[in-house]
């Protein structure tokens, strides 16, 4: 056989091979887990899933030194590669299947998504082995063997029950919520017209302009500083809700860790509600989408504070926040109103 059949044939298997594992990966990504749990242990999933990530990450090592350099593997040797690739992906995908819904979706979906990096960056990698000439090792194929590296590392990292899954949810929030907030406020601290330095350099020549478009007015500041508190609740709304999961969620009942289920779904809706309003506050401020993203950030804190109540994470401690929280809303949300309306 010539080199070049060879060549051909090798790209046939691995060719064969990347379509097998994209058909995995989006029944990985689409697919239902077992709803039998009776005799699951979630100890012992932890400790599979590592060991199959593991071995995917080998393998991604063996495919990617095995087609870098001469000789490159004969097509015996390439089914062979192929089908431990094969293997290890297969049981990848079935220690997925294990988890059932019942430990909690916010843990599940977490999980999916992990391994789905995973299956994802295998197929990059063998797509891109492909595309380049068989005996070199590019820095494109490096960088993508890392990235099959990074992503079976980050599942050694997984948050491990449903209530670590929910503390990485609301973190994300906190980190969304926390930044809207810290641009609003930069933006107010520069000068008048916090676009002057932008437009200028467009507009070549451009003198002084009154164009109060570009800036705030006076009114509109006063509107700003209670949109910022509705802001500044959500904040420590997402806060708030950290210490509590931490201190009192609980993973040992159905009931519980579909609250938590509960609250990871709706916590997900803050930052968004945060980014619209942020964003409606700059100029030129329409009063109109400003009193409208207001209100449904209200209303999202609003039954965010509801779902909290009416969960086993709420204590007595927890109430009194979540009360405070609920009139402060309301306070910014009624001011935001007023500020709109009145009369200049």
């Amino acid at each position: 056989m010539s080199d070049q059949n060879s060549d051909g044939d090798l790209c046939v298997t691995l060719r064969n091979l990347l379509n097998s594992i994209q058909c995995i990966r989006d029944r990985v990504r689409d697919g239902e887990s077992n709803e039998n749990d009776a005799e699951f242990n979630l100890s012992n999933f932890w400790d599979t899933l590592k060991q199959a990530v593991k071995e995917v990450s080998q393998e991604a090592t063996k495919v990617s030194l095995a087609f870098s350099k001469a000789p490159l593997p004969s097509p015996q040797d390439a089914e062979k590669i192929s089908d431990s690739i094969m293997k290890s992906v297969l049981t990848l995908s079935t220690v997925y299947y294990w988890l059932p819904k019942s430990q909690g979706v916010t843990l599940r979906r977490q999980v999916r998504g992990a391994v789905v990096e995973v299956l994802e960056g295998l197929t990059q990698l063998l797509d891109i082995i492909i595309k380049t000439p068989l005996e070199s090792l590019s820095q494109e194929q490096l960088t993508s063997t890392g990235t099959v590296w990074s992503a079976c590392d980050c599942i050694e990292s997984m948050p491990k029950d449903n209530k670590a899954a929910l503390l990485v949810v609301i973190s994300r929030e906190v980190g969304v919520v926390k930044d809207a907030i810290e641009e609003i406020e930069e933006a107010l601290s520069e000068a008048e017209d916090p676009f002057g330095d932008v437009l200028d350099d467009v507009i070549e020549g451009a003198g002084p302009r009154g164009n109060q478009d570009t800036y705030w007015s006076e009114q509109d500041r006063r509107v700003i500083g209670p949109c910022q508190g509705l802001m500044k609740a959500a904040a420590a709304c997402a806060r708030k809700m950290t210490s509590a999961v931490k201190s009192r969620g609980d993973v040992s009942t159905a009931q519980n860790l579909a609250q938590l289920d509960d609250l990871a779904d709706i916590i997900k809706d803050i930052s968004p509600g945060v980014d619209d309003l942020a964003l409606s506050l700059y100029p030129p401020m329409d009063y109109t989408g400003v009193e409208d993203n207001a209100s449904k950030l209200a209303t999202i804190l609003k039954k965010v504070l509801g779902i909290i109540r009416s969960s086993h994470v709420c204590g007595e401690t927890e109430l009194t926040w979540v009360q405070f929280l609920d009139n402060a809303v309301d306070h910014n949300l009624q001011k935001t109103k007023d500020f709109i309306h009145q009369e200049t």
